[in-house]
């Protein structure tokens, strides 16, 4: 595996592998979780094979182009907790084209949808 060069996780991609501290690929970034009026990064939410679930900072070692590293073992990474909180929302900016009553209403008056990232 390429190791990459390290990178902040404001920069960190969408689907980046997650590894654990043997090196097994777990997971794959689905979104990076922080508090930006404070520059603070809280952790990471990653698809697994048994659906989302949530890396803390703590337990990240290395972020890099091509990975993130964390210090658990392959037995806590299969244990790892959803996230929880509340939902993370963004637009869905599709959901505004097309001809549909809902798209042009969208459009002329500016409401966007939102939808459901941690889904």
């Amino acid at each position: 595996m390429d190791e990459g060069r390290p990178i902040s996780y404001l920069a960190l991609a969408v689907g980046t592998p997650v590894v654990s501290s043997t090196g097994s690929e777990f997971g794959k970034v689905h979104h990076v979780l922080q508090v930006p009026e404070l520059d603070l990064f809280d952790g990471i939410s990653l698809k697994t094979s048994h659906g989302l679930r949530f890396v803390d900072r703590e337990q990240i070692t290395e972020i890099t182009t091509t990975v993130v590293r964390c210090s658990l073992t392959d037995n806590e990474a299969a244990s790892l907790p959803p996230p929880s909180g509340p939902p993370v929302l963004e637009v869905d900016l599709a959901h505004e084209e097309g001809s549909s009553l809902s798209s042009r209403l969208g459009r002329l008056f500016g409401r966007p949808h939102w939808k459901n990232i941690d889904e």
